[in-house]
């Protein structure tokens, strides 16, 4: 694929990504790899709704200098690639709902039509410390993706990681997985409204 396509593409889904409120300002990663040890990433001054071509960067498997540019998720994108050979395209978002849904549930089970077909049952990953998290993200998330034959884990009170050999696809699952935990979340506050 022509890599200013490419980046055009992934352009186009961070704006969308970051009008559903999935991405802040300078919060979330996305990627997409190019070769087979070569990935294309945001960079850590990026800004989600106005990706262009200084505000993404290709990255060697291998470390040099471009990596001190690059997302400080680019490490946990490098292992996924690395590990997973049907990982093609890789995000990292914070969607509001999903997110806070983590916070008091162990588990996200669907009561949407969509989100129970699309999804099932998503168990929450608990990082347990956040102190730490980030030097044990990159071996414990392509872990769990592996263990657990997914492509999405659900990270409590950090957000989701998601992976696809196909972009829009990962995307339609990101949606409608904010979509489900949203509606459980508006029926757990209504049947609080209808018992007070």
């Amino acid at each position: 694929m022509n890599k200013g396509h490419l980046k055009n593409k992934l352009s186009s889904l961070a704006l969308s990504m970051f009008r559903k409120d999935f991405f802040g300002i300078y919060h979330g990663s996305l990627s997409a790899k190019t070769e087979s040890s070569r990935f294309i990433i945001n960079t850590k001054e990026a800004v989600f709704d106005a990706l262009d071509e200084s505000s993404l960067i290709e990255l060697y498997f291998k470390k040099d200098y471009r990596w001190n540019q690059a997302s400080i998720d680019a490490n946990i994108h490098q292992t996924i690639y690395s590990q997973i050979s049907e990982a093609k395209f890789i995000c990292f978002t914070m969607p509001q709902f999903t997110t806070a849904y983590s916070l008091e549930h162990n588990i996200i089970t669907p009561k949407d039509y969509f989100g129970h077909k699309e999804i099932g049952s998503i168990e929450i990953f608990d990082p347990k410390q956040f102190e730490d998290w980030y030097e044990r993200a990159q071996s414990e998330i392509a872990y769990y993706f592996q263990t657990n034959k997914t492509n999405i884990i659900v990270i409590r009170g950090y957000g989701v990681y998601a992976y696809s050999r196909d972009m829009h696809e990962m995307a339609k699952k990101l949606a409608i997985l904010e979509k489900s935990c949203r509606l459980l979340m508006l029926e757990k506050n209504a049947s609080y409204d209808f018992y007070d």
